[in-house]
């Protein structure tokens, strides 16, 4: 498949080239989601996807071809993310058996999340490129979800047959098993993607950010509706308790909107509840979360992954660096000769260590106070709403790292969503969204404030 992988990545170069840079990044988005990645084209050791070879065109031309990175000006949380990927190459440099591959792996991350995010950062300059960016991602998902839906149903993955020249086949020493996998009468769908959890993935993360053009539009807002159905049969397909806990959290979020005045209560009763559950029951809250899993073998790993690596010695000797290799709980929880990672948080500590955990939670923080001051300057409710939907993912994401660590273009994803909330303050300000067009003009009673303090308000 090599001819084939090539030719792709040729054509999304091509395409990436002659558009312009928010056409490009589309381009990419399309790539790492409709063609496999596990399909590669081996460059020495490395193996390149057509994601990783379209990216490097796309920064190719934001460099020579345009003044985006003149234009461009770091923020902390550009900085963070810096940091982030320092910390693991530091933490990796302490073991030195396998550093060669280590720091081949971060390479290979460096493809995939940190020149995503920047290539967000330079070319997302304005509310009319994010709305581009969201509607062309509802199309690129609709295909993708209805052929995950007749394989959730059919047990047939059209682009099923690619799985034979997959890259990584034997990767883990384990040959990967193509048998379709049934959950309570239904197919687990996964079409491009590795996993049916990576699919899930995709939909769960993408939609919620999606779901903010809805203020955004008046025409064909039908049309919107079904693209973010379309998303939600895509979780559905995939039959994964990540997805599905993503998207439990994201609604309620969402719908909270309209009564988001009364978070602190809100927040002050999830911390109670989460209390009340630790001194009254037996159970520890974590594994509350855990009983999302589809059957109780997966809910008792869960629980047990967190006791063996908090409070049971696991990362003893390890906290600071982390191991950079199997730290050998799936033999203490399970017998198994490694540790299936079903939490994101577990994965970067267990890795890492602290020295790049932290910086991943200073990330998240640095990323969320990003959103909540574009929130507080946004002038139009329209605005607000775009912000709270972006939000969202956040929120959603937080919970399903409990249950599920993520790999692929649900990584690159979750980094492009990062990057989101570094643009949402500058994109909301523009001069442009604050002009009276219609109902998106109606400005809150705070805004009016706002605008007679700053003496901008017109006389009437």
């Amino acid at each position: 498949m090599q001819p084939l992988t090539l030719l792709i990545a040729s054509i999304a170069s091509i395409l990436v080239l002659f558009l312009s840079p928010i056409y490009g990044l589309i381009v990419y988005i399309a790539t790492i989601s409709l063609y496999p990645e596990y399909l590669t084209v081996p460059v020495g050791t490395i193996d390149f996807t057509v994601g990783k070879i379209a990216i490097v065109v796309i920064f190719a031309k934001l460099f020579l071809l345009t003044d985006l990175p003149n234009r461009f000006k770091f923020i902390w949380l550009d900085k963070i993310v810096i940091m982030y990927f320092i910390a693991q190459i530091v933490a990796g440099a302490t073991n030195p058996t396998s550093l060669g591959a280590f720091l081949e792996n971060r390479a290979g991350a460096v493809f995939n999340m940190v020149l995503p995010y920047f290539a967000v950062r330079m070319i997302v300059r304005n509310k009319q490129q994010y709305l581009i960016l969201l509607k062309w991602i509802l199309i690129i998902a609709a295909p993708l979800a209805i052929v995950g839906f007749y394989e959730c149903l059919t047990g047939n993955n059209p682009v099923g047959f690619l799985r034979k020249y997959n890259a990584w086949r034997t990767l883990t020493g384990v040959p990967i098993d193509d048998t379709p996998w049934v959950r309570y009468g239904f197919f687990r769908a996964n079409v491009t993607f590795s996993h049916p959890i990576m699919y899930g993935l995709f939909f769960a993360t993408f939609c919620p950010a999606c779901a903010g053009i809805l203020a955004h539009v008046k025409k064909y807002k039908m049309l919107y509706w079904t693209g973010l159905g379309l998303m939600g049969v895509g979780v559905f397909s995939s039959m994964s308790a990540g997805p599905w806990l993503t998207t439990l959290l994201v609604v309620p979020f969402i719908a909270f909107y309209r009564w988001r005045k009364y978070w602190k209560p809100v927040v002050i009763s999830i911390i109670v509840i989460c209390g009340l559950v630790e001194i009254i029951s037996n159970r520890h809250f974590y594994d509350v979360l855990s009983d999302f899993s589809f059957n109780t073998a997966n809910a008792w790993y869960r629980s047990r992954l967190i006791d063996v690596a908090l409070f049971e010695g696991g990362m003893s000797g390890h906290w600071l660096f982390g191991y950079n290799v199997d730290p050998g709980w799936g033999r203490r929880i399970n017998g198994l000769p490694y540790t299936d990672f079903v939490n994101q948080y577990l994965a970067i500590l267990g890795r890492f260590g602290l020295v790049s955990f932290l910086p991943f939670l200073a990330m998240n923080v640095a990323a969320i106070k990003k959103l909540v001051d574009g929130f507080k300057v946004s002038f139009l409710e329209s605005d607000r709403w775009l912000i709270w939907c972006l939000a969202a993912v956040f929120f959603g994401l937080a919970g399903a790292f409990m249950t599920v660590s993520i790999y692929g273009p649900p990584a690159t994803i979750y980094y492009m969503m990062i990057a989101f909330a570094g643009v949402i303050p500058a994109i909301v300000t523009k001069q442009d969204s604050r002009r009276k067009t219609g109902t998106d003009a109606t400005l809150l009673h705070s805004d009016k404030s706002i605008l007679l303090s700053n003496g901008l308000q017109n006389n009437s």
